[in-house]
C-alpha cells in the first residue's frame, strides 16, 4: 500500500516594503514639507487673485459694474427697487440710496435704531402706521400694539405709509419688500414722484447732511443704472 505523503508547501510571507519605523520617519519628514507647500500655495493665490484678469474672471457682471463703489448694491434687491419705483413713480436708484444710508443694505447688526426707527428702511412706527394713531407724539415711536403695527387696515385708518407689498396680509417694516415699497410710497407722496427729490429726502429725515448723503449715492447709482438694469434683467 502506497501512502500519499505529500508535504504541504508553506506559503512564503512577503516582507513589507516599508517597515513601521520607516513609515513613521517619512510622516515626520513629509508633514512639515506639506505644510510649507500648502502655505506657499495659499500665499501665491493671495497675490494672483488680486490681478485684474483673475478678479474679472471671478466677479459677476453686476459686481464689475459696481467695482468702484464702497458698498455694492446687492443684486437680489434691484428687482424690488425697480418694481416699487414703477408702482410709485420714483427713481429706483433713490430707493437704493436710502437703503444704503439707512441700514447699509440691511447689513446692520440691528434694524432698530436707538430712537425707535424700525426695519430695513428705518420707519418710525407712527410714520409707518399713521400719525393720527392715538398713541403717537414727539418723535413718533408711539405705543402702538404689535397687532396694529403691521395691520394694513389699521395703517389705512390712521393714514400711514406702510405697504403690504407681497400681499400676505401683513405690512411689515422688517420684510424687505414691504419696507422698500413703503419707502417708495412715502417718497412719492413727499414729492419725489414730481421730481422734488431734495424735498422728499428732507421729509424722510430732517437733516441737510442726510440729504447730501442720499443725493451722493443716488447720483452714483444713476451713472450705472442702465447697465445694472440691462445686466440683471436681460443678460441671463
Amino acid at each position: 500500500m502506497v501512502k500519499n505523503n505529500y508535504k504541504k508547501k508553506k506559503k512564503k510571507l512577503k516582507k513589507p516594503i516599508l517597515t513601521p519605523g520607516v513609515k513613521i520617519f517619512l510622516i515626520v519628514l513629509l508633514l512639515p514639507i506639506s505644510i510649507t507647500v500648502y502655505s506657499l500655495v495659499v500665499f501665491a493665490w493671495g497675490g494672483i487673485s488680486n490681478l485684474p484678469f483673475i478678479q474679472n474672471f471671478s466677479q459677476s457682471e453686476v459686481e464689475k459694474i459696481q467695482s468702484e463703489f464702497d458698498l455694492q448694491i446687492p443684486e437680489e434687491y434691484i428687482p424690488i427697487y425697480i418694481s416699487a419705483a414703477n408702482t410709485y413713480s420714483v427713481p429706483w436708484t433713490l430707493l437704493a440710496a436710502h437703503h444704503r444710508v439707512e441700514t447699509r443694505f440691511s447689513t446692520m447688526k440691528s434694524l432698530v435704531s436707538p430712537v425707535g426707527a424700525e426695519g430695513h428702511m428705518q420707519f418710525m412706527p407712527c410714520t409707518f402706521v399713521g400719525w393720527s394713531h392715538p398713541t403717537c407724539s414727539n418723535l413718533g415711536e408711539g405705543d402702538i400694539p404689535e397687532s396694529e403695527k403691521t395691520n394694513p387696515q389699521t395703517i389705512k385708518k390712521y393714514g400711514g405709509y406702510g405697504v403690504d407689498a407681497n400681499g400676505d396680509g401683513v405690512a411689515d417694516p422688517f420684510d424687505i419688500e414691504d419696507a422698500i415699497y413703503s419707502a417708495a410710497n412715502y417718497l412719492s407722496r413727499a414729492g419725489a414722484s414730481e421730481g422734488e427729490l431734495k424735498k422728499a429726502i428732507f421729509n424722510y429725515n430732517h437733516s441737510d447732511k442726510y440729504v447730501e448723503d442720499i443725493l451722493f449715492y443716488y447720483h452714483q447709482y444713476e451713472e450705472v443704472s442702465d447697465d445694472l438694469v440691462q445686466t440683471v434683467f436681460y443678460s441671463k
